[in-house]
């Protein structure tokens, strides 16, 4: 069992059982947060985009990563615009941080295309996109190493990268859209 020391950010239901812990999520839904390599991480970031009437299983906790890695790309995108605007901002760090707008922008374009194939039920298109993020999320802070400069957004992208772990590890381990298209096919 992980030992968790942060509480999610509010009780969640499922199937009837208030969670009001991280280790209750994990210990309710191990063949989700259990196969990840940050459940907490996972846990803390896909909660708010879920609810009660949502079935916790891959497909929902892949949307929410998505939606998850979408809101904090935009925190990111965010914090690189005010630090490009800010004058005490040193022209070299401003060019690299141009770098990351476009690394942002990049992740952006691949979440949209990430959710569109889900809806298309596109196991090919889902893991191109997301796998791309991959490289996307490194971008910005390999520009910082290879100018031997700190990255002032650092912990965002170390953040925003456990995110897109956890959800290229829920699409490519978890998601079996076959096994979707009969059970839809079957129920009907």
């Amino acid at each position: 069992m992980i030992e968790v020391i942060f509480e999610s950010p509010s009780p969640f239901a499922f199937d009837g059982t208030m969670l009001e812990s991280i280790d209750d999520a994990l210990s309710i839904l191990p063949e989700i947060y259990g196969n990840i390599n940050h459940p907490v991480k996972c846990i803390k970031t896909t909660m708010p985009f879920l609810d009660e009437k949502t079935p916790i299983e891959p497909l929902s906790v892949l949307k929410a990563g998505i939606e998850a890695m979408d809101n904090q790309t935009k925190d990111a995108l965010a914090e690189v615009t005010k630090l490009s605007m800010n004058l005490t901002t040193p022209k070299n760090v401003v060019l690299i941080l141009q770098k990351c707008t476009d690394v942002y922008n990049n992740i952006l374009n691949s979440d949209k295309k990430s959710l569109q194939a889900i809806s298309n039920r596109n196991l090919i298109q889902l893991s191109t996109g997301l796998s791309a993020n991959v490289e996307n999320v490194l971008g910005c802070d390999n520009a910082f190493k290879q100018a031997k400069l700190e990255s002032p957004i650092k912990k965002m992208d170390a953040m925003l990268a456990k995110t897109v772990s956890n959800t290229l590890t829920i699409s490519v381990d978890m998601v079996h859209f076959e096994e979707l298209i009969k059970s839809l096919l079957l129920s009907q």
